[in-house]
């Protein structure tokens, strides 16, 4: 069959890998991809929130399978558009509808979703403009630090942590009234602050049935040790080592099969891939946030363990028989490294010239940031490329992968020289 993957990073670079290893795959496409997706299929120039031509090229290639990697097209319905239209509506979309992507395009609603269902996260209560002077109010009876995210997508950079009482009115009053993240802070979830380990459970589901995916925990800091700002991931793990049978139980009994049902109670159609940001409070796991597709750098490191044909399992939720479908996962451990931009998360200098690729012959390179300018493949964005390495072992496994991104070239890379060995 043909597939088209919506999307430009290192997940969808992830996605491609994994597809084009499988006998049932004709062509591969990816919508607009970068410099490293050629490799695995055709890139093709459409954003991807372009639905229109999305479905004109759906139609022309004669595409059974649309797998859709970012959030924003799925938040703004591209899973509703091919169900609107008559021509298109037998092209399969893995990725929820509309309603089903309020679970990472609101928080609002996927905390209401979770105390529906008896999901275990915490406590919370959600304020705007009409009643911000008793948001002010509530926040002097919380205890510290204490929480705040924006309702809506805000690229990562909606949820703060604030210290203190002073410091978390500004800030309310920033989000709200000064609109510091524009829509998505019109509406603002003050939340408990949990302490424990963060890591993330992913989940491929087809409505009624569902497969667990590899746990894997990812480093969001800039810096070693974990400090500095926050980034889109400096590199992730897979699996999370603290994440036992035990522990992975628990979150299947009180997270994984309740959201299921619930969306199910709900009515609430979706296809596609859950991410469960979580946090283990004394070896209980409690749901942080829902995302509707799949975690980048976190597919770096999940999809090389997954053994089974990722496009078999696709057609499997795509046909809502996922149950059927042969599903095995490597006991190997994978850590993945990524390269980024000097300057990044702030400002960043592009278009530097990428060299000696060909010189990793260990691990697997994601392109995350690139383009092909010239014939060279050169810097796009602020996180570059990811190594992901698969070893027998963790310490192994991050000795060369971190190896590895050592043996990349462009000017001004930087890398975490410390993923994973917090775990050791």
């Amino acid at each position: 069959m043909n597939i088209l993957i919506v999307g430009s990073g290192g997940r969808e670079s992830a996605f491609a890998y994994k597809l084009a290893k499988s006998p049932k795959l004709s062509k591969l496409f990816i919508a607009p991809g970068n410099a490293g997706t050629g490799t695995y299929g055709q890139n093709v120039p459409l954003e991807v929130t372009d639905f229109e031509g999305i479905a004109t090229f759906a139609l022309e290639n004669k595409i059974a399978i649309i797998l859709v990697g970012p959030e924003e097209p799925l938040v703004k319905g591209i899973h509703d558009y091919f169900l609107g239209r008559e021509d298109i509506k037998h092209i399969a979309v893995i990725g929820p509808q509309q309603l089903g992507a309020q679970l990472e395009g609101s928080k609002d609603f996927s905390k209401e979703f979770m105390f529906r269902h008896d999901i275990p996260t915490a406590a919370y209560k959600s304020f705007d403009k009409s009643n911000l002077e008793e948001g002010l109010t509530y926040l002097e009876t919380q205890n510290l630090p204490i929480v705040l995210k924006a309702d809506g997508l805000a690229a990562g950079k909606g949820v703060l942590i604030c210290e203190t009482i002073d410091n978390a009115k500004a800030e309310l009053t920033a989000m709200i009234a000064d609109a510091k993240f524009g829509d998505a802070s019109s509406v603002v979830v003050i939340e408990e602050f949990l302490r424990g380990i963060e890591l993330s459970v992913f989940v491929l589901t087809d409505g009624n049935s569902y497969k667990v995916l590899p746990s894997a925990k990812d480093y969001k800091r800039i810096g070693e040790g974990d400090t500095g700002l926050n980034t889109g991931g400096m590199g992730s793990i897979s699996p999370v080592p603290f994440a036992d049978d035990t522990f992975l139980s628990k979150v299947e009994e009180r997270i994984i099969r309740p959201t299921v049902e619930g969306l199910k109670k709900d009515n609430i159609p979706y296809k596609g891939f859950i991410f469960i940001g979580l946090m283990n409070v004394g070896g209980d796991p409690f749901v942080i946030e829902y995302n509707v597709r799949m975690g980048d750098p976190e597919t770096e490191s999940v999809l090389p363990r997954i053994e089974s044909d990722l496009v078999d399992l696709l057609e499997g939720v795509a046909h809502g028989n996922l149950e059927t479908r042969s599903y095995t996962v490597s006991s190997k451990t994978a850590v993945t490294v990524m390269l980024v931009s000097g300057g990044y998360p702030g400002d960043y200098q592009s278009g530097k010239v990428i060299s000696n690729i060909e010189n990793v012959k260990e691990s697997i390179v994601f392109h995350a940031g690139t383009k092909e300018v010239d014939g060279e493949v050169v810097t796009a964005g602020g996180r570059v490329i990811a190594v992901t390495t698969l070893q027998d072992d963790l310490f192994s496994a991050l000795q060369q992968a971190t190896a590895d991104a050592g043996r990349i070239f462009y000017q001004g890379k930087y890398f975490r020289t410390d993923i994973g060995f917090d775990l050791i």
